[in-house]
Formats: C-alpha cells, sequence, structure tokens
C-alpha cells in the first residue's frame, strides 16, 4: 500500500481523486492540501510515498512547487493537468507520470501499476522541468499566508522553530529549507544558520577570532563564521 498527497486547488477534483484513489485498494490518501503552500508543508510533514499534483494552481504553480522541495525527500510525483499539450509533450519527454482531468478510471490503474512496479524517482530527475531559480518564497506570519519576492529578502535564518526570512519590513517563517534558498535563491551563506543578500549588507563588522558581523540596511545584525568570510569578503570585492 502507498501512501499518497492530493495537491489540487478544486475542491470537486481533490475529493473525486481522492475517492478513485482510495477505490483501488492500492494507494492510502493521507492527506489533501488546496494550495501549493499547504501541500509543501503537507510533503514535508507526511513524506508521502507519491503526489498527485494539480499544475495549475494560484499563486504558486504545480511546477513552481516542484522546484522549492529539498531534494533529500523520497517521493514520486504524477501531475494532474487538464489538456496541456505543452506540459504533457514535457511529461512524456522526461518519462514522468500525468494525468488528464478529469481523471479516468483506467488511465488511473495504469499510473498505480507504474507506481507500485517502478522505483522510487528522487526529486533530482525532475529537475528537467522544474525552475532552476525561486522568484517567490510563500510564507506564513502572524495568521495569514504570505507571498515574498525574493529580491526583497534581506536574510533567511533556521532556529528551532523553523526557518525564517527577514526583509526591511516584515518577518515571515517559510516551508523551505535554508539548503534551497541558498540554492535557488541569490542568497550566500555567512554562518551556518544564516544566509544574506549580498545588496542588504550596509556594513560588516570584523571581529577577534576571525569573526564578523553584518548590518542589513535595516540594521539587522547577523553573524559571520570564519568558514564564509573570506567568500563573503571576495564577493564584495574585497581579497
Amino acid at each position: 500500500m502507498l501512501s499518497a498527497l492530493v495537491i489540487d486547488d478544486e475542491l470537486f477534483a481533490r475529493e473525486e481523486l481522492t475517492e478513485l484513489l482510495e477505490e483501488t485498494g492500492r494507494i492510502s490518501v493521507v492527506g489533501q492540501a488546496s494550495n501549493a503552500i499547504e501541500g509543501l508543508k503537507k510533503i514535508n510533514q507526511l513524506k508521502p510515498d507519491v503526489v498527485f499534483l494539480d499544475i495549475h494552481m494560484p499563486q504558486v504553480s504545480g511546477i513552481e512547487l516542484l522546484g522549492m522541495l529539498d531534494p533529500d525527500i523520497q517521493t514520486r510525483v504524477v501531475f494532474v493537468t487538464a489538456y496541456d499539450q505543452f506540459a504533457v509533450q514535457a511529461f512524456e519527454e522526461n518519462a514522468f507520470d500525468y494525468l488528464l482531468k478529469p481523471v479516468d478510471t483506467k488511465r488511473l490503474d495504469v499510473t498505480v501499476q507504474r507506481l507500485l512496479k517502478s522505483e522510487q524517482k528522487t526529486l533530482q530527475q525532475y529537475e528537467a522541468i522544474s525552475p532552476p531559480s525561486l522568484d517567490q518564497v510563500p510564507c506564513v506570519g502572524l495568521n495569514r499566508i504570505v507571498i515574498v519576492p525574493t529580491k526583497d529578502i534581506e536574510f533567511a535564518y533556521s532556529d528551532i522553530s523553523g526557518v525564517h526570512v527577514q526583509t526591511s519590513e516584515q518577518a515571515a517563517t517559510s516551508q523551505l529549507t535554508l539548503k534551497i534558498l541558498e540554492e535557488k535563491t541569490p542568497l550566500v551563506r555567512c554562518h551556518r544558520q544564516y544566509l544574506i543578500n549580498i545588496k542588504a549588507i550596509k556594513e560588516i563588522k570584523l571581529l577577534e577570532n576571525g569573526l564578523a558581523e553584518i548590518v542589513t540596511c535595516s540594521d539587522h545584525p547577523i553573524p559571520v563564521s570564519r568558514r564564509y568570510l573570506k567568500t563573503l569578503k571576495e564577493l564584495l570585492g574585497f581579497h
């Protein structure tokens, strides 16, 4: 029995696919999500064997969500879409499984059999269609969902409660890992727990023992460890 998560912004489509999957007797739907941001959170929490992912969703699309997932997560993805010639062509060229809406039960059976027989795909295999960089970072804060443009982030950091991003005006918590933020945004590592936007640096204070402290444009102090100070100085043009 495979565990599955269904992500679709249309309630009817989500409920219908969930029912069809449960009727196969081979897949247990462990969760649903109505948008990509909620879906990202549930993928990280539930770690399902397979995600049935709607492509066309508001704010953050299914393809954008794919680029936000931690590559260490072992899950397969079945794309779900109303007929889209270009999307379907991309899926077929890269041997990705997909379902067209409305979902046909015979076609779903083929997908389920493939899932049961196939080896676990790694997220690296989806790089052919996932975006190489992120223009926006979905966050939660003050009982609301916030979409933060990447260019507005001054720094990001992790602590026991999660990963947080800070702009000049607000702080919010993200479901993305520091690793993903480092790989897919312009943010640069300056400490094991901190990433910094080079353009947000107002000054760097050199401290004792090879340590340093960044002061951002909005006057936030950010630690810099010895390991990253040289690289940081080189990026700023100091050799």
